[in-house]
């Protein structure tokens, strides 16, 4: 690598600190996924989706976002995201066990249905792609409102061809809204390949709404973080959306219910899986002389007993009571 490869993050306005905290995220979601499939496996949890080889455009859109002012649509598969924007992993534990502490849904939602108030975490829905048109909404409130900030959502490549895709894109390019739409494209909408579900890009479609479209490599952390922090900062000037297509690849089934070898090769998934994010990302921090094996085996243990922690305490928390089930559902008198 170059000198100025080697310093890529600090050009980007990102501290060293920070891109091991990017990295550090990426570790905690990568082994919290890893212990969700030994749960399910061993009957302890009912369901889970997995996101084993999308964290790192996830945890790099989260550290090009405010906290403070943007709010977020997350996907189901976004545990990288939504660990980096505050969530933790006993919060998340206790979702995918559905017990009543869950802060997502007090356990009533399937795993990977986000939402956290007080972390600006928009609740999101099984149907895909509505999470577009409510981040268009919030896009708007925000400029209604004269408030800094943009809206941020993110879907799959199959979720492209949805009409709350188009119909979302279509209004936010109408009236120049501050929403940055990100497809988190992993080449599967569950068995379906990219080749029998979009003809094209799917960024090219951003065009036909009035916008640009910005196309990376998504499992190049740097990249995503540039091209989400550029897309902020159109937004704020008030110049509307963008819509980002990260290019990675599902490294697991579509869910703990699906047999990908019906559909795809091993060899395809080794294939893939040396072009993982993770370990790129891991050996740029030590080839920048920040990060040592040292302290990366310290972090992996680290966040293995974290991990672990996080398990026993979801585990021994009460489930809802059924006396709550309409809770929040219906007004109650």
């Amino acid at each position: 690598m170059s000198i100025g490869q080697l310093t890529k993050h600090r050009s980007l306005g990102l501290t060293d600190q920070e891109a091991i905290g990017m990295y550090r995220n990426m570790v905690r979601a990568r082994k919290f996924d890893e212990r969700c499939l030994l749960l399910q496996r061993a009957g302890k949890i009912q369901f889970h989706v997995s996101g084993i080889g999308q964290e790192a455009a996830q945890v790099a859109a989260a550290y090009a976002l405010n906290r403070e002012e943007d709010y977020f649509l997350p996907y189901y598969r976004d545990y990288g995201f939504v660990l980096s924007v505050g969530m933790t992993l006993k919060e998340l534990m206790l979702s995918v066990f559905a017990k009543a502490a869950d802060p997502n849904s007090g356990g009533r939602q399937m795993p990977g249905h986000f939402g956290h108030k007080k972390l600006r975490i928009v609740t999101g829905s099984s149907p895909v792609t509505t999470q577009v048109p409510h981040a268009v909404g919030f896009a708007l409130a925000a400029k209604m409102n004269r408030k800094p900030g943009v809206s941020f959502v993110t879907f799959g490549e199959g979720s492209s061809n949805q009409g709350d895709f188009h119909e979302g894109c279509n209004f936010a390019g109408v009236h120049k809204l501050p929403v940055i739409l990100m497809c988190e494209n992993n080449q599967y909408a569950i068995s379906v390949p990219l080749n029998k579900q979009v003809a094209g890009q799917v960024v090219d479609r951003a065009i036909g709404y009035g916008f640009p479209g910005f196309r990376v490599d998504g499992n190049d952390v740097l990249e995503v973080y540039r091209t989400v922090k550029e897309a902020r900062e159109r937004g704020i000037r008030g110049e509307g959306p963008t819509l980002i297509e990260a290019v990675m690849y599902r490294v697991s089934p579509h869910s703990t219910s699906d047999n990908d070898m019906l559909y795809r090769s091993k060899e395809e998934v080794e294939l893939h899986r040396k072009q993982d994010g993770l370990p790129k990302f891991r050996q740029y921090l030590m080839d920048c002389g920040i990060w040592t094996e040292e302290e990366d085996r310290e972090l992996q243990e680290a966040v293995q007993q974290e991990v672990n922690e996080a398990t026993d305490y979801a585990d021994q928390q009460p489930y809802p009571k059924p006396e709550d089930l309409m809770k929040h559902v219906y007004a109650q008198p």
